[in-house]
């Protein structure tokens, strides 16, 4: 693990409300375009172990969204449908007709925000790094676009006319022809078996709240517990009091605790890589690489009765 300059790129991958603003308000017709997405999703709180509530934000956008914006229903987009488990991610270049379907292209500047979690603008967000298209994430939320006083749209949506339609051809050939070079930021169950057991270099890292971590609360998934090894780093420690993410000096003390797993990576699961996409998010400001998810993330592990758990505090 590497531990770069801290808020490497930061200015490429958060933007503030008011910058979000001037970009929209830009009357050009040769500016390059902007598209918003809203990629709320709500998420119950567990009643009890098993207890897996998921449902669209799409009523949450309608009722107060930024003007112009769209919903994408994670449920349904940019995610495998074909996966046993919620949330999987699609192939790169599935995710890139999903995003040209929206009228975006190479040329399209795309903002990422949510009701105010991050956690979802983020899982967006690092399924398009992965896929080779750069996009921006809106630091705060929603709430922070209304605490500057920035206005809201709250009738029907109407979508029709809001983003351009990308040019002919491949609209990301950039993208495209960068796939077979690229790494990919996923791993998959083995992986991660093969870090836990020490047959591999690496360091496993839990991005869920500390009792889920230990296994003293219900869980959404069928058993409780952690992965062996993994390192606890809850991703809404690296928030501040208003739901925008810290500092870079912050963000880099917090990255700094992580210990080290020699030449592999750092791994990040959760529950279904959401709260692990806010890790994401937040590590890779703080110039942590080489870093990858483990998309299956509990909902998989658990599933799977031979493999196993650890419960109770961390000793040590």
């Amino acid at each position: 693990m590497n531990l770069g300059t801290s808020g490497a790129h930061r200015d490429s991958i958060l933007i503030d409300a008011d910058e979000l603003a001037r970009l929209l308000g830009e009357g050009r017709e040769d500016r390059a375009p902007v598209l918003v997405l809203d990629a709320t999703v709500v998420l119950a709180q567990p009643a009890h172990d098993g207890d897996y509530r998921a449902s669209s934000g799409a009523d949450a956008w309608a009722g107060a969204r930024i003007p112009g914006s769209r919903h994408v229903d994670l449920l349904t987009a940019f995610t495998d449908p074909a996966a046993p488990y919620h949330f999987a991610h699609p192939s790169r270049a599935a995710t890139r007709r999903e995003l040209a379907a929206l009228g975006a292209d190479e040329r399209t500047t795309v903002v990422l925000y949510d009701q105010g979690s991050l956690q979802w603008a983020a899982r967006v967000w690092w399924v398009l790094r992965d896929a080779g298209v750069a996009a921006r994430v809106l630091d705060g939320g929603l709430p922070a676009w209304t605490a500057a006083g920035l206005p809201v749209v709250s009738s029907a949506p109407d979508v029709a006319g809001t983003v351009r339609r990308p040019s002919e051809g491949d609209p990301f050939p950039g993208a495209a022809a960068g796939d077979t070079a690229r790494p990919s930021l996923w791993m998959d169950k083995e992986g991660v078996r093969a870090v836990s057991e020490g047959r591999a270099a690496g360091t496993l890292v839990c991005a869920l709240g500390v009792p889920h971590f230990e296994g003293t609360t219900p869980t959404r998934y069928s058993r409780r517990g952690r992965i062996p090894g993994s390192v606890s780093l809850p991703a809404q420690d690296f928030l501040d009091g208003d739901g925008r993410l810290l500092t870079a000096p912050d963000l880099a003390a917090r990255a700094s605790r992580l210990p080290d797993g020699g030449a592999g990576p750092v791994v990040l699961y959760c529950g279904g890589g959401i709260s692990a996409s806010l890790d994401a998010l937040a590590l890779t400001l703080a110039g942590v690489d080489p870093l990858v998810m483990y998309d299956g993330s509990l909902e998989e592990w658990t599933a799977d009765p031979e493999l196993p758990l650890v419960r109770g505090k961390v000793t040590g």
